[in-house]
């Protein structure tokens, strides 16, 4: 079967993706900072008949990282990395003025730097599978001035832009760098904790389709907005 791993997967997005490739029958390598949450989400996928190992640790750590890809080696190889784990740098959000640098240094640490570490580790296995995968998970705001976004936007731009020269440098190997769009997760949360909107956001799920529409179809390598996502690829 085909393996996955799914980097922030305890909750939000990466648990909901990881719901849904375990129902199509791929093994998992599921990786959290909370070991708690990690092993409950473990179980409840691993439930659907899936093998899941569950590796807590943080992905700023290479030997962590290193652990993510051996467990994935045990199941028989890598077909998709999803580098989801996010660091706001702040929270909540603070304007520029007031972002600090150790701040911003742990965003780019998480966001751009390890998921860099994880794709060299993972690079063998990927070329191996013969259709391997990347996902980065980015945002609008690495496009888009919103205010106090300053930090984790620019962390997430600087994630695309490592997205689209992986994409050239490794041909064989789909890099899709996708937007998932507003959605109620933790991280926003965390971000904008007075946000009385953020009840209304979409929640996780109803973006999921989207990403197994690019594994599906496999588009050409390149930076994806999901809301648009599934209108782009019915008009291919």
């Amino acid at each position: 079967m085909p393996v996955a791993i799914i980097t922030g997967a305890s909750k939000g997005l990466g648990r909901a993706l990881g719901a849904a490739l375990a129902e199509r029958g791929w093994d998992l390598v599921l990786d959290a900072r909370t070991a708690a949450a990690l092993d409950e989400s473990a179980r409840d996928l691993s439930g659907r008949g899936t093998r899941v190992e569950a590796v807590a640790g943080d992905v700023t750590d290479a030997g962590h990282r290193a652990d993510l890809v051996a467990a994935a080696h045990k199941l028989g190889g890598l077909d998709l990395l999803v580098n989801n784990a996010s660091a706001l740098g702040a929270e909540p959000l603070v304007r520029l003025e007031e972002l600090t640098l150790d701040g911003l240094r742990q965003a780019l640490e998480t966001n751009v730097v390890a998921a860099l570490g994880l794709i060299q580790e993972a690079l063998p296995l990927l070329r191996a599978s013969g259709a391997g995968a990347v996902v980065d998970v980015s945002s609008d705001a690495a496009v888009e001035a919103y205010e106090t976004w300053g930090g984790y936007g620019a962390s997430k731009a600087a994630l695309d832009h490592l997205s689209a020269v992986l994409a050239v440098e490794e041909p064989g190997i789909r890099v899709w760098a996708v937007d998932p769009g507003d959605m109620r997760t933790d991280l926003y949360e965390a971000a904008v904790p007075d946000d009385e909107d953020a009840s209304g956001r979409p929640s996780p799920e109803t973006v999921v389709p989207s990403f197994l529409r690019l594994l599906d179809e496999r588009p050409p390598s390149g930076r994806y907005a999901a809301p648009s996502l599934l209108a782009l690829l019915d008009a291919r």
